[in-house]
């Protein structure tokens, strides 16, 4: 069968058979065009084969995706860089590639820090990094320290008992995110004030609005945990960035919108850089961002003698805050609270005690963290009797259970009316049965055959054995065993590979998934026959 292949304006035409895969015509191309490929921990230069606006694999057949006589193939030379490094992401257990320079090698934990964020949408407060050999990786250091190679695999871990929480985070589910809440006053806040900013970065309009009922900024900073509040001279700088900065760089603009609605303060936010938010959306390229911050800010504020540009309306705000908390904090000032760990709340020193973010689960930290105390019953009312060994038990005073029990009266004529309630079952019973005589009376009144107990509607195979016959057979539990996928699983993927065939009709597209279907399961069948006829007395034995 011939085609033709078009290749940087060339067109030239190559004789192959029905069966011969992509990947066999890829290497007669690279032959006949003398195309160098490369493969190394840069990157990759690899051919791509294009036909009816989709991508071909190299396992695919040439008669599988509908290529016909005289069929035009599209050749593309591309380029691809690995990753320098990957992470591990151990709330979602998805991996992470970080795409940059080598040069990323010669950068300190924090910035890679920085890189990771804008990936994953964690504040930086709430998760570390980890080498692959399990050894936590501070801010102040280089990656050249804990001699991270190119493309190894770092692990993003978060404090225990939080996996729960984020992960409902993540997805936007605000029951979930309520359920694992802290019951700490401190922790708590600082549970809703980073629900805020993932709820910023993804979009979710419904967890930010929670968020902005239970007390949430959107101009107030993430900040660090409790635990870690004390020391800010060894914290990340990002650390001070608020929920409105995360919608910004992510071009959420609804989100945006309720937070300038709420705060009209957000348009004047800035964080550790020194950049607003009209900054970074510029920044990020987020058009509509941009046009409605740039709106606001020029916008004007009216009043009923007098009309303020917003820029000065925001500078008379903020001094008015300022001296509102001056004042507030001049008259509580013997009662004032020093920012800081309070006595008896827990510490956290990098590299000293032990590590508290470790992504334990919520249901293991309850039972083996520092909170799960035992519970100590209350003392009982009653005298005290000596036990043995030393020890002392209580008497247990229990109330009199027969007095609060309520006695009736006896009913008179009790057996008469259970004989009449049976009489009265009996009668609605034979009322069931004649009416359903008479709503069946034209079927034949006769014997029924035993119900069969074969699940399978053919004769059973005696010439395979029994792992043969169910593959055969097409078992949704042996496919999915060998496969992995169940067959309305395989059928939905062979769909969606059959539409990136664009140019074709719909027809065409779904003969196309049908093959591919059909195919799929021969290649199980496949590996199952062999076996039968290796051992053909095997079932018989």
């Amino acid at each position: 069968m011939r085609i033709f292949v078009a290749f940087e304006g060339s067109f030239e035409p190559f004789d192959v058979s029905a069966d011969e895969t992509v990947g066999a015509v890829k290497l007669m191309i690279k032959d006949y065009f003398h195309i160098p490929l490369s493969e190394d921990k840069q990157g990759r230069r690899y051919l791509e084969l294009m036909y009816a606006g989709a991508a071909l694999k190299d396992s695919w057949s040439i008669a599988d995706i509908g290529i016909s006589f005289c069929s035009t193939l599209k050749c593309f030379v591309k380029e691809e860089d690995q990753p320098t490094l990957y992470v591990l992401n151990a709330v979602t257990q998805e991996t992470l590639p970080i795409m940059d320079s080598i040069s990323l090698l010669d950068l300190k934990v924090s910035e890679l820090r920085t890189l990771v964020t804008l990936r994953c949408g964690f504040p930086v407060s709430v998760y570390c990094l980890r080498t692959p050999r399990g050894q936590e990786m501070y801010d102040c250091n280089a990656l050249r320290d804990y001699r991270i190679e190119m493309g190894a695999t770092l692990r993003l871990d978060v404090w225990d008992g939080w996996k729960e929480f984020l992960r409902g985070c993540l997805l936007g589910q605000k029951l979930q995110v309520q359920r694992y809440l802290s019951e700490d006053g401190p922790v708590l806040k600082y549970q809703r004030r980073v629900a805020l900013y993932i709820a910023a970065f993804y979009g979710y309009v419904e967890l930010t609005e929670w968020a902005l009922k239970q007390g949430a900024r959107p101009n107030e900073a993430v900040g660090a945990h409790p635990c870690r509040a004390w020391c800010h001279e060894a914290l990340h700088a990002d650390v001070s960035k608020c929920p409105i900065h995360a919608a910004a760089e992510t071009g959420q603009l609804w989100v945006l919108k309720a937070f300038v609605h709420r705060s009209v303060l957000c348009l004047e936010c800035r964080d550790a850089a020194g950049q607003s938010p009209l900054t970074l959306a510029l920044r990020h390229r987020h058009k509509d961002c941009v046009l409605y911050l740039l709106n606001k800010m020029w916008s004007t504020v009216s009043f009923p003698e007098i009309a303020v540009p917003m820029r000065i309306y925001l500078r008379v705000k903020q001094w008015v805050l300022r001296a509102h908390r001056l004042c507030l904090h001049k008259s509580q000032l013997p009662r004032a609270r020093i920012p800081g760990a309070r006595v008896g709340d827990p510490v956290a020193v990098d590299g000293f005690g032990k590590p508290s973010m470790t992504s334990q689960s919520w249901y293991k930290y309850q039972h083996q963290g520092p909170r799960s105390t035992q519970c100590e019953l209350p003392a009982l009312r009653g005298g005290e009797t000596g036990g043995r060994a030393g020890t002392t038990t209580r008497a247990i005073s229990l109330p009199n259970q027969r007095e609060d029990i309520p006695t009736f009266p006896p009913l008179a004529d009790a057996s008469k009316a259970s004989g009449r309630q049976r009489h009265a079952e009996e009668n609605q019973k034979k009322n069931r049965a004649r009416d359903k005589l008479i709503k069946h009376a034209h079927l034949p009144q006769g014997p029924l055959p035993p119900i069969s107990t074969v699940t399978s509607a053919h004769p059973p195979c005696c010439s395979a054995t029994p792992s043969a016959v169910s593959l055969l057979g097409s078992s949704s539990a042996a496919f999915s065993r060998h496969s992995g996928k169940t067959p309305r699983e395989n059928a939905i993927y062979c769909l969606a590979v059959a539409s990136a065939f664009k140019e074709k009709p719909w027809l065409q597209q779904l003969g196309i998934a049908r093959v591919l279907a059909k195919k799929s399961v021969a290649n199980l069948t496949a590996q199952a026959v062999p076996t039968a006829r290796e051992h053909p007395l095997r079932g018989a034995l």
